[in-house]
C-alpha cells in the first residue's frame, strides 16, 4: 500500500513508528502554536540510506522542518549514534538554520538529555518531556511520567562478570579500554564489552572515542561498590562455609600463625585472609582481633584444614574457612611478605558486611581509605 503524499509532495511515513511521530507533531503544534505543513522522510545521508522523519511547521511566514530520529531506551551509549546521524542529514551552512534536530524516545536518561542539550538537539518523551530551542523559541516543557519505562537490566554480579566489575573498581577512574580490562579481570574481551556497556546505560560509567580507540572510565564506583554488596550478601548464604579451631598460644599472632602453616605445607593452590583481621591490617581500627577467615578454591576445605592442623569447631571457632573462586582470588596483596596473601579491599569490604561484632564500624573505615 502506497503511503499518503503530505502538503510537499513529499510521500510520508508508514512504519511502525508512525504513531509516536504523529504524537510529537502534536504536541509541537501544542506547544507551539506553529501550523504543522506535513510529515515526511529524508535519508541521513547520500552515504548511509536509512531514513529519518521530519515534521514540517510554518513559523514566522516560514517552513521549519523537525528532523526525528526515533529509539526505545535512551542513554548517553545509544545518543551518540542518533546524534551523528541526525548532524550527517542536516545541510552545511546557512542553510540548517531552519531545520532542528530532535531526538524522540520512549524514555531518555537524565545523561541522556544532558548529552542531547549540550549538542543543541531537541528532545521528546511521550509521557515526559519536550525540549526545543530554534532562533528566539525556546520550548522545555516536564511532565510527571504516567508509567515509568522497564528497561531490561542486566545482572552483573554472576560469573566472570563479576571479575570485570572488580577489575573496574580497582582501576580507580583512570580511563581503560575493553582488552586492558580483560586482561586485568582474567576474562574475555566479550564478558568485559557487555559489563561496560551495561554500566554506561546505567550512568557509571563514561566512554570516549570510538572503535579501537574507545575507552571508558569509571565515574560511579560508590554506587557500583553498593549494587556489589546487596548481591555479595545473597551469594554468601551459598558459599561453602566451615568453622575451625585452631590453637594459638598467642590469640594476636593467629592470622601469623595460619600462614606460616599454609606455606610450610607446600599448598601451591591461591587463597587468601579476608574479614575482620585482614581488614584491620588494611584500615587499622580494633585493637583486637582473634579469629581468622581465609578464601580457598572450591573443594579445599579438607586439604586446608589437614595441612593446618585444624579441629572442627561448631563454638569457640576462630578459623572459618570459605570456598569461593573467580573476583575473590583477584588483586591479592602479599602480608609478611612470605607468600601469603590479603585479599583486595573490595573483597574486604564486601565481607565486611555480614554484621558480625564491629564489621559494619571497620567496613566503613575500608570504605574511606578506598576514597569513593
Amino acid at each position: 500500500m502506497n503511503s499518503p503524499i503530505n502538503a510537499d509532495g513529499q510521500r510520508a511515513l508508514n512504519t511502525e513508528d508512525d504513531a509516536m511521530i504523529r504524537r510529537v507533531a502534536t504536541d509541537l503544534v501544542d506547544a507551539t502554536g506553529f501550523a504543522l505543513v506535513g510529515v515526511s522522510t529524508k535519508a541521513v545521508s547520500a552515504e548511509d540510506t536509512r531514513r529519518l522523519s521530519v515534521v514540517t511547521l510554518q513559523a514566522d511566514k516560514r517552513n521549519v522542518d523537525i528532523v526525528v530520529r526515533v529509539v526505545r531506551h535512551a542513554y548517553p551509549r545509544d545518543v551518540r549514534e542518533a546524534v551523528w546521524q541526525l548532524e550527517s542529514s542536516l545541510p552545511p551552512g546557512t542553510a540548517k538554520r531552519n531545520q532542528i534536530p530532535m531526538l524522540v524516545a520512549e524514555s531518555l536518561s537524565p545523561g541522556a538529555k544532558a548529552l542531547l542539550r549540550e549538542r543543541g538537539i531537541a528532545y521528546f518523551e511521550p509521557d515526559g518531556c519536550l525540549y526545543l530551542r530554534w532562533r528566539h523559541w525556546l520550548v522545555n516543557i516536564e511532565r510527571a511520567k504516567r508509567q515509568p519505562a522497564k528497561a531490561r537490566v542486566m545482572p552483573l554480579f554472576t560469573g566472570a562478570r563479576e571479575n570485570a566489575v572488580h577489575a573496574l573498581l580497582m582501576s580507580r577512574g583512570a580511563w581503560i579500554t575493553g582488552a586492558e580490562l580483560a586482561l586485568r579481570a582474567q576474562t574475555s574481551s566479550y564478558t568485559c564489552s557487555v559489563v561496560l556497556q551495561e554500566l554506561e546505560k546505567r550512568e557509571w560509567c563514561e566512554a570516549s572515542g570510538a572503535g579501537r580507540t574507545l575507552r571508558r572510565r569509571l565515574v560511579e564506583p560508590g554506587l557500583l561498590l553498593d549494587a556489589w554488596a546487596e548481591q555479595w550478601a545473597l551469594a554468601r548464604r551459598k558459599t561453602p562455609t566451615s568453622h575451625w579451631y585452631s590453637f594459638a598460644q598467642h590469640p594476636d599472632q593467629l592470622m601469623r600463625q595460619v600462614a606460616e602453616g599454609i606455606k610450610h605445607a607446600g599448598v601451591a593452590t591461591p587463597w587468601a585472609f579476608t574479614g575482620a583481621a585482614a581488614a584491620n591490617l588494611y584500615a587499622p581500627l580494633l585493637t583486637h582481633v582473634d579469629r581468622v577467615d581465609v578464601v580457598i578454591p572450591p573443594g579445599q576445605t579438607e586439604a586446608f584444614a589437614s595441612a593446618l592442623r585444624l579441629e572442627p569447631a561448631d563454638q569457640g571457632s576462630n578459623v572459618t574457612l570459605m570456598e569461593r573462586d573467580g573476583a575473590s582470588m583477584l588483586f591479592r596483596h602479599d602480608f609478611m611478605q612470605d607468600q601469603s596473601y590479603l585479599s583486595s579491599p573490595f573483597i574486604l569490604y564486601l565481607d565486611l558486611q555480614n554484621g558480625h561484632g564491629r564489621n559494619k564500624e571497620l567496613a566503613q573505615k575500608v570504605r574511606e581509605k578506598l576514597e569513593l
